[in-house]
C-alpha cells in the first residue's frame, strides 16, 4: 500500500498564481463567481510547478482536482504533421478531455487519420470516457493512447465499467512509467529562458507508484 505525506498544496501548486495580481500582464483579481463557467487554459508548455504537483503519481491526491491534459496528434494524409500543446481545465465546469474534442481536433485536418497520444495527469472521469469512446465511434480515422499519471476514483464500479468501455472503444489505456514523465518533462513543461534544460527528477516513489497503478489497472480491465 503506498503512502503519501499528505500536502497542502498552495495556489501555485493547484495551476493559479499565488498572488492573482501577478502572472500575465498583471491581470485584475477576478472573484470565483465572476468568471465564466468553462475557461480553458492552452498552451505549448506548462509550468514546472504544475507538473511537480499535478502528474505526481500519489495514490491519495489530495488537493489534485484539475486535470492537466499534454497531446501530441500525428496526422497522416495528404498533409502529414505534428502538432502538440496541453490543456488544463480552469473550473471544475469544463474539462480538458471534452476541450480537446471540442477545441483541438476540429483544427486537424479532416477525413484524415490521426494518431494522438494524451499524457494526462489523471484518467478521465465516467462522463469524459463517455465522450471518447463517442468520438472513437463515430471517427474511424482516430487512434487514441492515453498514458495516465494516476487513476481516478479506480474503487468506484462505475468508474471501472467506463475504463473497461473505453478500452472496448479501441483507446489504449496506460500507465505513465517514469520515462514517460520524463519525456513529458522534456517536451511539454517550461524552461527557465536562459538557463540550461533542467533534467528530470523522478520523485521518491515514483516506480512503486507506477507498478500500483498498473497492476490495478490490470485487474479492472
Amino acid at each position: 500500500k503506498m503512502a503519501e505525506k499528505q500536502e497542502e498544496p498552495s495556489n501555485a501548486q493547484n495551476g493559479e498564481p499565488d498572488n492573482a495580481e501577478e502572472g500575465e500582464g498583471k491581470k485584475k483579481k477576478v472573484k470565483r463567481e465572476d468568471l465564466p463557467p468553462f475557461e480553458i487554459v492552452t498552451g505549448e508548455r506548462l509550468p514546472a510547478i504544475f507538473f511537480k504537483f499535478q502528474f505526481r503519481n500519489v495514490e491519495y491526491s489530495s488537493g489534485r482536482n484539475k486535470t492537466f491534459l499534454c497531446y501530441v496528434v500525428e496526422t497522416q494524409g495528404k498533409e502529414p504533421g505534428t502538432c502538440r500543446g496541453y490543456l488544463e481545465d480552469e473550473h471544475a465546469a469544463a474539462h480538458a478531455e471534452m476541450a480537446f474534442f471540442n477545441t483541438i481536433l476540429p483544427t486537424c485536418q479532416a477525413g484524415a487519420r490521426h494518431d494522438v497520444t494524451w499524457y494526462v495527469s489523471s484518467s478521465p472521469c465516467v462522463t469524459c470516457a463517455e465522450r471518447i469512446c463517442e468520438a472513437l465511434r463515430k471517427n474511424k480515422g482516430l487512434r487514441l493512447t492515453i498514458m495516465v499519471g494516476r487513476l481516478f476514483m479506480w474503487e468506484e464500479p462505475e468508474m471501472q465499467a467506463a475504463l473497461r468501455s473505453m478500452k472496448e472503444a479501441g483507446c489504449k489505456l496506460r500507465i505513465m512509467k517514469p520515462q514517460d514523465f520524463e519525456y513529458v518533462w522534456k517536451n511539454f513543461v517550461e524552461q527557465e529562458e536562459g538557463e540550461e534544460a533542467k533534467s528530470f527528477v523522478p520523485w521518491e516513489d515514483i516506480q512503486e507508484n507506477f507498478q500500483y497503478y498498473e497492476e490495478k489497472l490490470a485487474e479492472i480491465l
